[in-house]
């Protein structure tokens, strides 16, 4: 079977050009944000409950929704910066926690 990453590539840059052509697609923020949150989301799903998962997924809905905030309501980056940090240091500590497991249960131990 051949490789078929190019010819998706190529038909999905013309169904995206297309629709930017025609004024059908989203406006860009909004596509950041909503990616950033859907990361973060799949970050928790195809990981679980680790140390790195509890961080990093809940860290990417969050800038996701900043970046949402900032854009949709015009809240300025100087409350928003602060208040990533402050759920940034919250999340960093429930990761120090014994009960939220080093690697996901069943994985093996790479060496």
């Amino acid at each position: 079977m051949r490789n078929a990453t190019l010819p998706i590539t190529l038909i999905l840059i013309g169904v995206v050009w297309l629709l930017v052509h025609f004024k059908l697609f989203p406006d860009r923020n909004w596509l950041i944000a909503v990616g950033l949150i859907a990361g973060g989301i799949s970050v928790l799903v195809c990981d679980g409950i680790t140390k790195s998962s509890v961080v990093t997924g809940p860290m990417m809905m969050a800038t996701g929704s900043a970046w949402w905030l900032h854009n949709d309501s015009d809240l300025g980056w100087s409350v928003l910066l602060p208040s990533l940090l402050i759920c940034l240091g919250v999340l960093m500590l429930v990761a120090r926690l014994d009960a939220v497991p080093e690697q996901r249960p069943g994985k093996a131990v790479q060496p």
